[in-house]
């Protein structure tokens, strides 16, 4: 989880409480497609999209699938595929398949996880990821992508102790710290955020991951102290985006209904 080029305005559309630009934490609605029909028979097999995936080249991915259904590397390359054409509905249902396909493989299994985390299915990627979790409990990673996937669903408390697994596996891992500190403040426990941000920042190494410290000044911009805020991104970001960051922080704060939305997270999604 983090800001995206540390520019808060575009994340603070994009998910819950302004945060977790890599994974966006609205969950979406669940949705499965059989694959029995051609999701591209419609489509020109010449087009490209504006991504470069051409349909010609995912059509012959599609006939290569049926004859293989499951087969891991082929499926997420698929799944990739589908998703940039904007095939959601298929998109779920291949990763389900080779979820399905793999039920004895953690790493098959935690590689459709975390596919499924970055589509927003939440719900789905934390059933795959409990059986990735069981077959390779040793795996902090595992851990960490099923805290993600219940920040996903909104179930925070949850997420922090896998989150806290993952730290156990792996203590002082910055991007877990960064996780769980993101999980506070998607349920407005600010202070907390703040202070699990400022110990990883403080860690060795975590000067060189400026979306900590992008991260900080949010929270600390959200409990109203934007001098504090401004300051800390500073250190990363240009003047400019600093002052358009902190307008639109005291724009969206000014809002009667801010934090109701923000637990909601509902602020501006789209």
């Amino acid at each position: 989880m983090g800001w995206r080029g540390g520019r808060w305005p575009t994340s603070v559309r994009t998910g819950a409480v302004l945060l977790v630009a890599a994974c966006a934490l609205a969950a979406c609605q669940n949705k499965s497609a059989s694959l029995d029909a051609d999701p591209l028979a419609t489509a020109s097999t010449s087009a490209s999209t504006s991504s470069g995936v051409s349909f010609k080249k995912t059509e012959a991915m599609a006939k290569q699938w049926n004859a293989n259904p499951g087969d891991l590397k082929l499926g997420l390359a698929y799944a990739a595929n589908l998703g940039a054409l904007g095939q959601r509905p298929t998109q779920v249902g291949v990763l389900s398949t080779v979820a399905e396909r793999n039920p004895a493989n953690a790493e098959a299994l935690a590689a459709v996880g975390k596919e499924f985390l970055k589509i927003g299915e939440g719900g789905q990627a934390s059933a795959v990821l409990e059986r990735a979790a069981q077959l390779n409990p040793g795996d902090w990673q595992i851990f960490s992508a099923w805290g993600t996937a219940f920040d996903q669903q909104a179930r925070h408390a949850e997420a922090r102790e896998k989150y806290q697994q993952a730290l156990t596996l792996k203590p002082g891992e910055l991007s877990v710290m960064n996780n769980m500190a993101m999980s506070f403040a998607l349920q407005g426990k600010l202070p907390e955020a703040e202070k699990l941000l400022r110990e990883a920042l403080a860690a060795p190494g975590s000067k060189s991951l400026p979306r900590i410290r992008q991260n900080l000044a949010l929270v600390v911009g959200l409990q109203g102290h934007f001098e504090e805020s401004q300051k800390i991104a500073s250190e990363d970001l240009p003047p400019n985006e600093v002052e358009a960051n902190l307008a639109y922080l005291k724009q969206m704060l000014s809002r009667p209904n801010t934090w109701q939305q923000l637990q909601d997270g509902t602020e501006n999604q789209g």
